[in-house]
């Protein structure tokens, strides 16, 4: 194409710009040049400010074979000599990348582990290729553990939506390169229960099951209920864990206009092994909410079914409720409403934007307001978030006796409700994360594509005994949880020096998220 051969400059090239001015103008400009900045639909070509002003704009681009009128033009202290920087990728859309988010491909992250209380401080290390987590250790009065949650990014959304990953080399994004770096990833970690989003079951069957099995774990999964071949996965330890109960959440409900989505939850019930036969179960649910932004009602809903069913299996024959932890993509911001409810218990929804409920949407414009009740009472679940259940009348038999009919399941009896816009839960739960670092305020960041940045996944877990006080309307636990560790999140500006997610190293457009906890009894 040009008379002189453009040179390499990684997988880009320059070229002098006389050679540019007389072959690229019949091209559009967007392709062969970069975009300056951030600024994905800047609507000029990207030279650098240190051989002329930005103030330019480029004239019309006329077709293939049409003279150019202003061959002889040159930007303001742009020398004959310079040379332009040419991209090797090429921008097809103005929703493309600019070429400051794809500065760099290589590189590893190093994340390290943040001890939250004394426990082993001191053999805190950095995780990389020859560094590993402390291990977790029991005894008779407490029992160590580690939950690992992460989206892995299906292949078949990956390839619904490529326009997120612009920024990556296509060899990156094939699944026969991606899973070998998530198993990795995964052997690595060695947590005893992974709580997996966006597993595709071809792939779930085939191959992850399998490896996770060779690694000693048991897996429990739940496909979406609709077109979408992914679920949700739990995983956990045989060394660790036995399996007391297996109960999945299907959130479409036929009869239900609202809960037309095909989103799932899952929740086990798991005996720790452990010297002590009196320890509590423990609680694991995990789950992928809707992601569009202007569905709070949707998402509102989702949860509520995911903490009903928590209820009922947490639920034990005194009245208290074992320890929790809820991980998965809630699509939710930090602060957002929904995130604000599922970490103090109440939310008081009267005059809510449907948009506003998940913070994903900056601007409530055109939007309705959050309708009172938010669901439909055929649902069953009350606005504290638990099954509604009739009590049987009691019946007179001859003898004076009362009888009652059993229920099949655990369930918390709950009498009707007037109309009422609060929403309630009975569960303390905080976050494993502060979602921003202490020193700079600078958020932390979960998932990184072309179109943001930001946080939605979360490790949730119910506080220890002495904790419950703070909440009022908590209920009683058996057995508490304590944050040990968690395994540090990075800012937006540090994956962009890896190229942003998924990467060579990374290969999922989300993070993997860990914590150690400890019950004590």
């Amino acid at each position: 194409m040009f008379p002189h051969h453009p040179r390499s400059l990684g997988g880009d090239w320059t070229t002098p710009w006389e050679n540019l001015q007389r072959c690229c103008w019949s091209r559009h400009i967007s392709s062969c040049m970069r975009w300056p900045g951030h600024y994905s639909r800047a609507p000029y070509p990207y030279f650098s400010s240190r051989h002329f002003s930005l103030k330019w704009r480029p004239p019309c681009v006329f077709a293939s074979g049409t003279q150019f009128p202003y061959c002889n033009w040159i930007p303001d202290h742009l020398n004959q000599t310079a040379l332009i920087h040419l991209s090797s990728y090429v921008m097809n859309s103005e929703g493309d990348e600019p070429s400051s988010k794809r500065r760099k491909r290589q590189g590893m992250i190093k994340r390290n582990w943040e001890y939250v209380c004394d426990h082993n401080k001191e053999n805190a290390k950095i995780l990389g290729e020859e560094n590993v987590d402390p291990r977790c250790e029991d005894s008779e009065n407490k029992f160590d553990f580690s939950v690992m949650s992460y989206n892995i990014l299906s292949q078949d959304l990956l390839e619904d939506n490529s326009h997120l990953y612009r920024h990556c080399r296509r060899p990156v994004l094939h699944w026969s390169f991606r899973f070998p770096n998530i198993l990795k990833e995964i052997k690595h970690f060695d947590a005893d229960v992974l709580c997996l989003q966006e597993v595709q079951e071809d792939h779930y069957g085939k191959e992850i099951r399998p490896s996770l099995e060779s690694l000693g774990y048991h897996c429990e999964y739940k496909m979406r209920t609709g077109r979408k071949p992914d679920g949700c996965a739990i995983c956990f330890k045989h060394s660790k864990f036995s399996l007391l109960s297996v109960n999945p959440v299907e959130f479409y409900r036929r009869d239900i206009p609202l809960l037309d989505r095909d989103n799932i939850g899952l929740v086990l019930l798991l005996q720790p092994k452990m010297p002590c036969a009196a320890s509590p179960a423990i609680c694991v649910a995990n789950t992928h909410l809707l992601y569009n932004p202007r569905r709070g009602d949707i998402k509102l809903t989702q949860l509520a079914m995911l903490l009903a069913e928590i209820s009922s299996v947490a639920h034990q024959r005194d009245g208290s409720f074992c320890p929790i932890v809820m991980c998965g993509d809630f699509n939710s911001v930090p602060g957002s409403p929904l995130y604000s409810f599922i970490k103090e218990g109440r939310l008081n929804y009267e005059g809510l934007a449907i948009g506003k409920v998940s913070g994903q949407e900056q601007s409530s414009r055109g939007q309705r307001i959050l309708s009172i009740p938010i669901w439909p009472p055929n649902l069953g679940i009350s606005q504290n978030c638990v099954y509604e259940v009739q009590q049987v009348p009691k019946v007179e038999t001859s003898d004076g006796d009362l009888t009652q009919t059993q229920l099949e399941k655990t369930e918390v009896l709950v009498t009707a409700e007037k109309l009422s816009s609060s929403l309630q839960h009975h569960f303390s739960l905080s976050s494993v994360y502060s979602h921003y670092f202490p020193d700079t305020g600078i958020p932390e960041v979960t998932t990184c594509h072309s179109r943001s940045a930001i946080t939605v996944d979360y490790i949730f877990y119910s506080a220890e005994k002495e904790d419950v006080a703070g909440h009022p309307g908590a209920v009683a636990l058996a057995g508490g949880l304590k944050l040990l560790a968690r395994l540090s999140l990075l800012t937006e500006e540090d994956l962009w020096t890896v190229n942003g997610l998924p990467n060579e190293n990374n290969s999922s457009d989300h993070l993997p998220l860990l914590a150690k906890f400890r019950l004590e009894l």
